[in-house]
């Protein structure tokens, strides 16, 4: 059983992507689906499908022609041990606004633009380019 279930998503989803797998398989749970969707709002994976019956998602995930995946990297931030929340004024922009940051707020989990415009805040979950 693991203790982190995000952290083992993410990197289930960077070692897919750095071993250039075009298909992964994790198991489903309601967080899982809601980081999945934000991930194809925002053009970072191609598309996902969810099986109920089995309990799983299975993502295929996005690369450029050259066979570089179009995530270079997904950084967990808020851990078990040591939540990171912030207001909407103190949202940290990723890489200069390139990239995203997925924020679980009061009215779900959205990007860190989505965020701001919403002005609310959150516990950040990841970083995202």
């Amino acid at each position: 059983m693991y203790m982190d279930v995000i952290a083992d998503f993410i990197t289930r989803i960077r070692n897919a992507s750095l071993a250039k797998h075009k298909i992964i398989e994790v198991s489903s749970s309601k967080i899982k689906k809601e980081i999945v969707r934000v991930l194809l709002e925002n053009g970072y994976i191609l598309g996902y499908k969810t099986e109920d019956n089995k309990k799983i998602i299975k993502i295929a995930l996005k690369y450029y022609k050259e066979k570089t995946s179009v995530i270079q990297k997904i950084i967990r931030i808020s851990k078990p041990g040591l939540r990171k929340y912030c207001k909407y004024k103190n949202i940290p922009r990723v890489l200069n606004g390139l990239g995203i940051a997925i924020i679980s707020t009061s009215s779900g989990i959205i990007t860190d633009k989505q965020a701001k415009k919403k002005k609310i805040g959150g516990e950040i979950l990841c970083y995202v380019y």
